[in-house]
């Protein structure tokens, strides 16, 4: 395959990942604003679920947005680390169910938002790849080495 050829492939497949991996928090912010988590956030204790289940809300949009879009996707990712953290350790404490229904369903959400804490972490690391406004706008930047040459010459 020309190097061509796997670069392309590469973007395809990043963007593709970004696309379905902010779908999630796409998908599952509309309830932050609706009402739902709302009621379960404060069914489940948390404190002031009428100011942090909203916050929580922007944080996915504005991260999964970013992602998608791969506009400041490392900052993205970390709003989205930021949410992921004390919503996974609050609300899906498996270790504390009180029957075996409880304990499997919030298992499986817990290891659910531990694969998407590690792919986030992943993307403060990585950015969004090649077919991103991010890096649309690396490339229209003059790279640091064209810069120190001119400065040179003169």
């Amino acid at each position: 395959m020309s190097d061509v050829a796997s670069g392309n492939l590469r973007g395809a497949v990043v963007l593709l990942g970004r696309i379905l991996y902010s779908f999630v928090f796409l998908f599952f912010c509309i309830s932050h604003f609706n009402g739902q988590d709302l009621a379960y956030a404060t069914v489940a204790h948390v404190p002031a679920p009428r100011v942090l289940v909203p916050l929580a809300g922007v944080l996915i949009l504005l991260g999964g947005l970013s992602v998608l879009l791969g506009y400041k996707a490392k900052l993205g990712a970390w709003l989205i680390v930021i949410f992921l953290v004390p919503v996974t350790l609050a609300m899906h404490q498996f270790w504390a169910a009180s029957n075996a229904a409880m304990h499997a369903a919030q298992l499986q959400n817990f290891l659910r938002n531990a694969a998407l804490l590690g792919a986030a972490l992943l993307i403060t690391q990585f950015g969004a790849g090649p077919w991103s406004l991010d890096s649309l706008a690396a490339s229209k930047r003059p790279s640091s080495s064209a810069s120190s040459v001119a400065s040179q010459a003169r």
